[in-house]
């Protein structure tokens, strides 16, 4: 019998027995529906031939009592004993042996919080924001202990307030400024990290590493704690726009390797994220622009109103770095400000927060991602990540208004945005063999199809979803066919 006949009929044999649809369930959301296709894969993988296999498949629960965690058969377990977890084990059995198949839910829960004057003495935020049990851990005897990895910059701008927050609070503190910037993105400062946090000495369920500075920053300490004793809780601070709006907000984290940006890395978000605004004072004005390519990818993809408040109010966020009017006022005097990094920020949680483990290849937050990570490593340091993500999306503008996606009159006004908002629309480095090569990663990591967001109204936008020839995608972007290549 051939594999995918036998294939067929054990799933609809699977469907009958168990009320499933014959559609394969989505795994992110439906993980037990997924066990007995599990089931079926390790039998045509064993070449077994008996379609009563699957029929064997047994499921048990977890259940602690005094301690101990057992075993039990659904029918077995009561409700009123012991603790039961939602991981479950399955057991089946082949001619060579046993298979289990283990499915344990892990849930991340995370606070991004927006705070004003987090440095001030009085502010509880810095020490205790990250969890909801502050007036225990103040009232603790133990004293508070906190590592810092802080950007060099940061640390000339804002080391000596930080020291004094610290002192202030009677915290017992190690404060360790690095480089972090693009070139020195590697595991070369994760061990330097996990080398001085070994010799500090920290618990690693309540003392959480802080991460102070840019997106760099943000993701060289964020694999470090992920590293020390397999995941040690760490807060992040970002101190530039791009960050604040998105390095912060999400789970990944990672180092540049073998000339590929963030080819090592880890999804463990953080325990929680501190946003202070008035950081961004002090950031270069070419960084708030940089930052502000990333705000207009979500307006792009998402929400025309962003695009709209970036459109009219960009120049001037520019101007005031994203800071009120009044310094001596503490009340809101910037709504475009709060208005636009909130709508950023929202817009990226949504998409991010179903799909952390990026399970879903097909994602929104990819736009302005397809090319810029080898044209951003290639002319290193010449364009910011914003600015190599600013390009992309102009190519991918372009190519949308090929494919009849958008007006001419539409792709113009997005460019003249990103023009008003002195980010760069192409680059000479930006070639045909680049793009090239950048295409031959994507179809090579994203499961042989390019997987290419592209907007098809302000505020909207597609992945291809339902068209899934990626020659088709590549001819497109190069201007030739897919088998020229």
């Amino acid at each position: 019998m051939e594999i995918s006949s036998r294939f067929s009929q054990t799933i609809y044999r699977l469907s009958q027995a168990n009320q499933m649809p014959l559609v394969l369930p989505d795994s992110r959301w439906q993980p037990d529906l997924l066990i007995p296709f599990t089931c079926v894969l390790v039998a045509e993988m064993s070449n077994v031939t008996d379609l009563d296999y699957c029929d064997k498949l047994r499921e048990f629960q977890l259940v602690q009592i005094n301690g101990t965690w057992n075993r039990r058969r659904g029918s077995e377990h009561s409700d009123h004993q012991g603790h039961l977890s939602p991981a479950k084990i399955y057991e089946s059995s082949t001619a060579d042996g046993v298979c289990w198949t283990v499915v344990s839910p892990i849930v991340f829960t995370y606070r991004i919080i927006q705070c004003n004057n987090l440095l001030d003495a009085d502010n509880d935020t810095l020490l205790f924001g990250h969890t909801g049990c502050c007036g225990e851990l103040q009232n603790s005897s133990k004293p508070i202990k906190r590592f810092i990895v802080i950007d060099e910059t940061v640390h000339a701008l804002y080391g000596s307030r930080i020291s004094e927050y610290l002192k202030a609070r009677n915290v017992v503190y190690k404060m360790l400024p690095l480089p972090t910037t693009e070139e020195n993105k590697s595991m070369e400062l994760v061990t330097t990290i996990l080398e001085e946090v070994h010799q500090f000495g920290i618990d690693r369920r309540s003392e959480p590493i802080l991460a102070i500075g840019g997106g760099v920053c943000l993701d060289i300490v964020g694999l470090a704690a992920s590293l020390y004793r397999r995941r040690t809780p760490y807060i992040r601070i970002p101190t530039t726009l791009l960050a604040y709006v998105d390095a912060s907000v999400g789970a990944k984290n990672g180092v540049n390797f073998a000339n590929c940006k963030n080819k090592l890395g880890s999804y463990i978000p953080p325990v929680a994220v501190f946003l202070d605004r008035s950081f961004l004072g002090t950031v270069p004005r070419r960084h708030i622009a940089n930052g502000l390519a990333e705000m207009l990818k979500m307006a792009l993809m998402k929400h025309k109103g962003l695009f709209e408040l970036l459109e009219s109010e960009g120049p001037r966020l520019l101007d005031s770095k994203f800071q009120t009017r009044d310094e001596t006022d503490r009340t809101d005097q910037s709504p475009a400000a709060s208005a636009s990094s909130r709508i950023a920020i929202e817009t990226m949680l949504e998409e991010l927060a179903p799909n952390l483990w990026e399970d879903e290849l097909d994602r929104l937050v990819d736009f302005g991602h397809l090319i810029s990570p080898e044209l951003e490593m290639k002319v290193l340091p010449a364009l910011l990540h914003g600015e190599a993500v600013t390009i992309d999306m102009s190519l991918m503008v372009y190519v949308a208004c090929e494919r009849g996606l958008l007006t001419a009159a539409l792709r113009d006004r997005v460019v003249r945005c990103m023009r008003a908002l002195e980010l760069p629309v192409w680059h000479a480095a930006c070639s045909l063999e680049l793009v090239r090569e950048a295409l031959g990663q994507r179809l090579k990591h994203s499961g042989g199809l390019v997987r290419m967001p592209l907007p098809t109204a302000l505020g909207r936008a597609g992945t291809g979803a339902g068209e899934r020839s990626h020659g088709d995608r590549e001819g497109i972007v190069l201007g030739l066919p897919y088998s020229d290549r």
